[in-house]
């Protein structure tokens, strides 16, 4: 397929990153020039243009704007008929951007996250979820959303990665200071976080993990006697009301 980016930023970089190697021909946009001079160096199959002449190269268009940039910059571009446009803004409705991108068809919302790169990566997608298969399956899982509201429940659910990443990170350097190697132990507990939640539901693996006086089942303890399971859920609440 001829992909084309509008809007070069780290996230669409990892998504040209994840398409490497199926065949696609792919134009990025000037839009982030360092990382789309870098993904060109790189491969022979992607390319830099303009705006316009990203468009005029693709048959489906992949939109990395700020959503309260993109009015602007997508209204002085001239789209066909014939193509495909996928968005990476979460906050602007697929109305919206369908009168932006007019005569074009505004396909799907689709959230990527820094993994697609290598694969293996959820994916969040409203819309036409079967061309965002199409495109990222098998090698990432597309899931599905039923519309904007679900959309805004996922938004916020999906912040908890950067407080349990901080978390592994603390606990890394708590670890650090205690091991021979350190860049070990934090690999070890990236393995431990990521496989054990792949393999099992969380209800399942909290039971495995609550052996009596064990050391998972002591620090939870301390950790919900603390408050930070409260916190958390306030937290979520703040960010569903747009606090």
């Amino acid at each position: 397929m001829r992909l084309g980016f509008i809007g070069t930023g780290t996230i669409a970089s990892a998504t040209v990153r994840g398409l490497i190697g199926a065949g696609h021909q792919i134009t990025v946009s000037k839009r982030g020039e360092a990382q789309a001079t870098r993904l060109a160096a790189e491969f022979d199959t992607v390319s830099i243009a303009d705006n316009q002449g990203v468009i005029d190269q693709s048959d489906t268009l992949f939109i990395g704007l700020m959503a309260e940039a993109a009015p602007d910059i997508l209204s002085r571009l001239t789209f066909r008929t014939d193509q495909q446009v996928i968005s990476f803004m979460a906050d602007m409705p697929l109305g919206a951007l369908a009168r932006l991108v007019a005569p074009a068809h505004a396909a799907a919302i689709m959230l990527p996250f820094p993994g697609i790169a290598r694969g293996g990566s959820p994916i969040l997608a409203m819309g036409d979820t079967d061309l965002v298969t199409t495109l990222f399956a098998p090698e990432n899982q597309v899931f599905a959303l039923r519309d904007a509201a679900e959309l805004g429940a996922y938004l916020c659910a999906q912040a908890v990665l950067s407080p349990v990443t901080d978390m592994v990170g603390q606990s890394a350097d708590w670890l650090a200071a205690r091991v021979s190697d350190p860049d070990q132990g934090e690999a070890f507990l990236r393995m431990l976080i990521g496989t054990n939640l792949l393999s099992s539901p969380c209800g399942d693996l909290l039971e495995a993990l609550n052996t009596p006086g064990g050391y998972n089942q002591r620090l939870r303890q301390h950790m919900n006697a603390a408050g930070v399971g409260d916190d958390l859920v306030t937290g979520l609440n703040r960010l569903e009301s747009g606090d």
